[in-house]
């Protein structure tokens, strides 16, 4: 941890300091942590996003490390077993999304070379840098995540909306949105 000036929305909570220092908003072009974020984010509908990363080490156990072949091979039975599960969102239609939507992400590996291909492809492969001045500045969701949102559930995904999709972009570094004043702007 550090003493430096962060993001407001970490606070003082040691998991969320942490997150938010080396992984949030850092450029991630690996397809197995895209498709942890997404099955993350996914999780986090109607949730706060703390109570998602606390659950993240038991996200790991029950959905095989985020293997998105593992978990695209997932059955009916699988999603019975998993809703016994209290360390994950025990929510039947995130569970049964997580599994549909591993074959969609697969799918678009084999159309695209990588998923990270097919996401950073809506940038150019370049991240955006935004230039906020305070949490209240920065959007929900944008005009690109509305873009991109639109297109993966006609694909089939499913929790993957505006909001969660600018969740998702936030997270993996496709865009940066860490306010001016942080020590971490600039940096990813």
């Amino acid at each position: 941890m550090t003493d430096n000036i962060r993001c407001t929305w970490c606070g003082d909570d040691p998991l969320y300091q942490q997150y938010h220092d080396r992984e949030w908003g850092v450029p991630c072009r690996d397809d197995q942590r895209l498709f942890e974020f997404v099955v993350l984010e996914g999780a986090q509908a109607g949730l706060s996003w703390i109570t998602v990363l606390r659950k993240r080490e038991n996200y790991r156990k029950a959905f095989a490390n985020f293997d998105v072949h593992k978990v695209a091979a997932l059955d009916e039975s699988d999603v019975e077993q998993l809703l016994q599960d209290p360390g994950i969102v025990r929510n039947r239609l995130k569970v049964a999304s997580t599994i549909s939507n591993a074959r969609h992400f697969i799918d678009l590996q084999q159309e695209y070379g990588s998923f990270s291909n097919y996401i950073w492809g809506f940038v150019d492969d370049k991240p955006i840098v935004n230039h906020w001045s305070s949490l209240s500045e920065i959007p929900a969701s944008t005009e690109l995540s509305d873009r991109i949102s639109k297109e993966m559930k006609k694909r089939g995904f499913k929790f993957f909306g505006t909001t969660i999709c600018y969740a998702f972009l936030q997270a993996v570094g496709v865009v940066n949105d860490h306010t001016r004043d942080c020590f971490r702007y600039g940096q990813a």
